[in-house]
């Protein structure tokens, strides 16, 4: 595959100190891998694991790293935890991550997708030596207008569902910390955002996730259930935003400011297919005697059945792209869980994946 973009420079990372919210979920997990593997001194703030299986513990992440189980809900035990890591970049993942969920327990997201995002912009105020803040927020963040277009980071910020409209709200709180307390002359700290669409890739065992419910299921052998099939989701494999959020942590810390903004990493338009397309692929890909159900759920909550991110602003200014098309992103991924199947080393083989990606 040709080369495009801007790769992140290690020669950065190595010895960087990052804080990093939320590093036993999915996300956290691979993010946490890919420091370590630079030679950054990671330290880590997040609940214990959510599932079991996960892949925090299967790819003993906490071995390379300082990990603290802590709670962004709670304000002084993170102000303090950061305070004695005194990182120079700060990496917030830490969220309550799913729509349905949110349905249940909309208390808990709000308070751990704003009040979390505010705790930790707060907590950065008592670190001088805090140069960058990347706030991890989502595509859902946006409100949704059913747009064939792609969403760009002037549109307006909303919310259906309390999942949604909390990350809309994590939006408007760091933008307010950032107008309020870190943008005078004497700031020494940058902060912005970065907003992603459905991730995918190997060790996501979350609830009411197609990939990984779909994949388990062929490893069961059993029919993976659909309950949405028309429903279109920009697909990613995970280390695509990851890149993107360690490009924008690098040039908010080289450069200050100038990118203290708003980011969208999303796929390319070819990557955004209904949900039956996806397992069709998935099940052509692994490639033995396979099924899947539509079973869909009239009581179903609300879900947005279209949302696309235009990602121009990090191609023309952060000189980031896509580097994996869909069908080699559920390759890889299929990859990932058939190598579980299969009980091998998944440590080294998600490391493995990772400077895959690097050469790319």
């Amino acid at each position: 595959m040709e080369n495009l973009g801007m790769n992140i420079d290690p020669a950065f990372w190595n010895g960087k100190k990052v804080f990093l919210t939320g590093h036993t979920g999915f996300k956290g997990t691979w993010l946490s891998l890919w420091l370590q593997s630079m030679g950054c001194e990671v330290t880590g703030y997040a609940l214990p694991p959510e599932t079991e299986p996960n892949l925090f513990e299967m790819a003993h992440v906490a071995d390379g790293m300082n990990s603290l189980i802590g709670d962004i809900r709670e304000f002084e035990p993170l102000r303090d935890a950061m305070i004695a890591a005194q990182p120079d970049i700060v990496l917030h993942l830490a969220a309550q991550a799913l729509v349905r969920p949110s349905y249940d327990h909309p208390l808990e997201t709000y308070a751990t997708n704003v009040m979390g995002t505010a705790h930790l912009l707060e907590a950065g105020r008592s670190v001088p030596s805090v140069r960058a803040v990347v706030i991890i927020t989502s595509d859902k963040c946006y409100e949704n207008r059913e747009w064939e277009r792609g969403y760009v980071e002037t549109d307006a910020m909303g919310g259906h569902d309390p999942y949604s409209s909390s990350k809309g709200c994590s939006e408007l709180v760091t933008s307010a910390y950032r107008n309020s307390f870190f943008s005078s002359d004497e700031s020494t700290c940058a902060i912005a955002s970065g907003r992603a669409g459905n991730v995918i890739g190997g060790g996501d065992w979350a609830t009411d996730r197609i990939v990984p419910d779909t994949l388990m299921a062929f490893m069961r052998g059993e029919a993976a259930n659909i309950r949405n099939p028309n429903a279109v989701r920009p697909w990613q494999h995970v280390l695509e935003p990851l890149h993107g959020y360690l490009l924008l942590a690098e040039r908010l810390h080289k450069d200050g400011r100038t990118f203290a903004e708003g980011w969208n990493f999303g796929p390319d338009d070819e990557s955004s297919v209904p949900v039956g397309t996806m397992v069709q692929k998935m099940e052509a890909i692994w490639g033995s005697d396979v099924r899947s159900e539509i079973n869909v759920d009239p009581n179903a909550v609300h879900e947005a059945t279209l949302l696309r991110l235009d990602c121009a602003k990090a191609v023309e200014r952060l000189d980031w792209h896509p580097k994996l098309q869909l069908d080699d992103t559920l390759k890889w991924t299929v990859e990932w869980y058939r190598q579980l199947h299969q009980e091998a080393d998944m440590r080294a083989f998600t490391l493995d994946q990772i400077k895959q990606y690097e050469i790319l």
